[in-house]
């Protein structure tokens, strides 16, 4: 039984080499594409930003981040550094990260440092008349072993997760 299952871990093993290299080779060197969703908030981009750039509140509205602390001292902006307790799938880990864009109340980008690796934009976008803003989030997780195969693997499990978070933040502004 045991040199069966060694057999079938080798095999499984190797078929995920593989596919990572032909992922890698088709990739041309790229980064693996970003995760995209998008919601309108029926409220002002103002008042959208001032709940979206609360960084120490963020774990309100997104239940994957557990605990969040701001290690920079001084006015959030570019180059601002923090860490997360991130949970996905039970699996927890540290997330550092800095902010790479900080532009209110339209951009707020940032670098995950960690484990998993990768980099995260959200945009705010007003309607016409002012009453509604669009936000589109962009992510792109790393994994650290097999990156692009397990980015594949990762990819609709976390749009369901930032989905769910930004409909979260949408309550959380209109209420």
């Amino acid at each position: 039984m045991i040199p069966r299952i060694v057999r079938l871990g080798v095999l499984v093993g190797a078929a995920a080499w593989l596919a990572e290299r032909n992922l890698a080779a088709a990739s041309f060197g790229r980064a693996p594409a970003p995760v995209r969703t998008s919601v309108v908030v029926r409220a002002p981009i103002a008042r959208t930003w001032a709940e979206l750039s609360d960084i120490e509140s963020q774990p309100r509205w997104m239940h994957d981040m557990k605990r969040v602390t701001v290690e920079t001292p001084g006015p959030i902006g570019v180059g601002t550094k923090g860490r997360a307790l991130v949970r996905i799938l039970g699996v927890a880990t540290n997330d550092p990260v800095t902010i790479t864009e900080f532009e209110p109340p339209r951009r707020f980008g940032l670098r995950h440092e960690g484990r998993f690796a990768g980099t995260g934009l959200l945009t705010l976008e007003p309607s016409a008349d002012g009453a509604s803003t669009t936000i589109v989030w962009e992510e792109t997780i790393v994994p650290p072993l097999l990156p692009r195969l397990g980015n594949l693997a990762l990819r609709p499990i976390l749009r369901r997760v930032f989905e769910a978070d930004l409909e979260r933040l949408r309550a959380i502004v209109e209420s």
